[in-house]
């Protein structure tokens, strides 16, 4: 009855979660924008055409830009403070991907949606504009912005000094 969608939520789930994950950089928001996402499909499973990736793709890129849209972005309550890495241990590659991951969160949701499918997913850039539904040049454009405010970011530039000083 489910025309092979059973089939293939089991084999993409994860890949969808981690997708959705580097999105909304959360990985109760990332499940809940994969199973929002599959509901969806569900219901217009069967007018779908060819490979369903990109369809997903795209419900999920725009409910996280919605769900962005609507969100509070305070303090964020926690129940215990965040325990201090142990500075014998890969400090220094942790300490790059936080002032990474919050560079990244700092990106509009669409040039975050573009960083994360073009570069974290390897889709090309018609892949990307299909999936986020916008013009290859709108694509190439929000990626050129992105990039721009990375390269500007002062954690990045930070990173960057110190890791030429090793």
């Amino acid at each position: 009855m489910d025309d092979g969608f059973a089939e293939y939520v089991a084999q993409r789930h994860l890949r969808l979660c981690r997708m959705a994950y580097l999105l909304a950089r959360d990985w109760g928001t990332a499940e809940d924008l994969v199973q929002s996402a599959l509901a969806k499909a569900w219901v217009a499973w069967r007018r779908i055409e060819g490979n369903p990736d990109p369809y997903v793709y795209r419900i999920i890129v725009n409910t996280h830009a919605s769900w962005w849209r609507r969100r509070w972005r305070g303090e964020v309550p926690a129940e215990s403070l965040p325990e201090r890495a142990d500075p014998r241990d890969r400090a220094g590659e942790v300490d790059e991907q936080d002032a990474l991951w919050s560079a990244i969160g700092t990106l509009s949701s669409r040039q975050r949606a573009v960083i994360v499918l073009h570069y974290f997913e390897g889709r090309t850039l018609t892949q990307v504009a299909d999936i986020v539904g916008c013009s290859l040049g709108a694509v190439k454009s929000q990626l050129s912005r992105a990039l721009t405010r990375l390269r500007v970011d002062p954690d990045i530039q930070t990173m960057q000094v110190e890791r030429a000083q090793r």
